[in-house]
């Protein structure tokens, strides 16, 4: 490969929102204006993120910058660590966020509303190594995977809430229905889930609501998890009545979540072991991982990846 000093940039368009080109022009006149030298192609959707990665870092890009939200990064993240040791060690991020989900960029004090400081803090290129989760399983065709991530993974309820969002997405197309469709579905499934999970010695093995495993916020159900001190924070929550989970949610959003009866929390530097999860859904960044097989291990990457934080 040929190093390149330009940067490599995936423009990632936020679902369901029309005239998508405009977001892209205000950014590439943020990025003339800096006098940035750049690449740029635009994601077909989701999916070809981890592919058009692959593409610019074969093609000799050393910085990648991600406009998009958490899944891209996701994506983006995977793609990247497809590629040998040598390959990563030189290879940086940066996110301009534009998804829907931006709750890594946002941990680091990047804001979609504020393009012009984002490019600044990305042109002054202050590089931070950060630990990144990987969740190792076996799949249906008995294959071993593995699978990072920047936010979290979840098991139970909101990796099931990802897949029905997904599956109902298909069918209306429009996001706030398809947000509604997701959680009506659920008032016709078990929340509940029995699980057999080992967190450092500790062994659980009862019916849980959900899991997360956060090596960030994780959307607030690892609020004190940060992505650089070699540590993954886990909540397991029970399955709580109806005016228990308002009330969680409701703590959620206000950032008193740990506090919640019904969630246990966890702080551990080794892997979390699931013995069983029998169909519970499992997610990485909000994307839904397919025929993930029991038992899998989830651990942490130390100081992993080089990434473009604030000045």
């Amino acid at each position: 490969m040929i190093a390149n000093s330009r940067w490599g940039i995936i423009y990632c368009p936020k679902p369901g929102v029309r005239r998508t080109h405009k977001r892209w022009e205000h950014i590439k006149e943020l990025l003339d204006a800096q006098a940035i030298a750049y690449d740029f192609v635009q994601s077909e959707g989701p999916d070809s993120v981890l592919r058009l990665t692959k593409m610019l870092i074969t093609n000799g890009y050393d910085t990648i910058i991600i406009v998009g939200g958490d899944s891209a990064m996701n994506r983006a993240l995977n793609g990247l660590l497809s590629f040998d040791d040598e390959v990563r060690q030189r290879t940086v991020l940066g996110v301009i966020p534009n998804g829907r989900g931006n709750d890594f960029a946002s941990f680091w004090g990047f804001d979609d509303e504020k393009d012009e400081q984002t490019i600044e803090w990305l042109k002054a290129r202050r590089i931070r190594q950060v630990d990144v989760g990987e969740v190792v399983y076996t799949d249906a065709d008995n294959n071993v995977q593995s699978r990072y991530f920047f936010n979290c993974l979840n098991v139970g309820l909101v990796a099931n809430i990802m897949k029905l969002k997904f599956k109902t997405r298909r069918i209306f197309g429009l996001t706030t229905l398809t947000y509604f469709a997701s959680m009506l579905g659920l008032l016709f499934k078990r929340l509940e889930t029995r699980m057999s999970l080992k967190i450092n010695e500790e062994i659980i093995d009862r019916k849980v609501m959900s899991v997360c495993i956060g090596n960030s916020r994780a959307y607030g159900q690892t609020p004190n998890a940060v992505p650089y001190n070699g540590m993954l924070d886990v909540s397991v929550i029970a399955y709580p009545g109806i005016r228990q989970l308002l009330e969680g949610l409701w703590m959620l959003f206000t950032g008193k979540f740990l506090s919640h009866k019904s969630v246990r929390s966890y702080r551990t530097p080794r892997k979390v072991i699931f013995n069983d999860i029998k169909k519970a859904s499992v997610s990485t960044d909000g994307i839904v991982l397919d025929n993930v097989q029991a038992p899998f291990r989830v651990g942490l990457k130390q100081e992993y990846i080089n990434l473009i934080i604030p000045s």
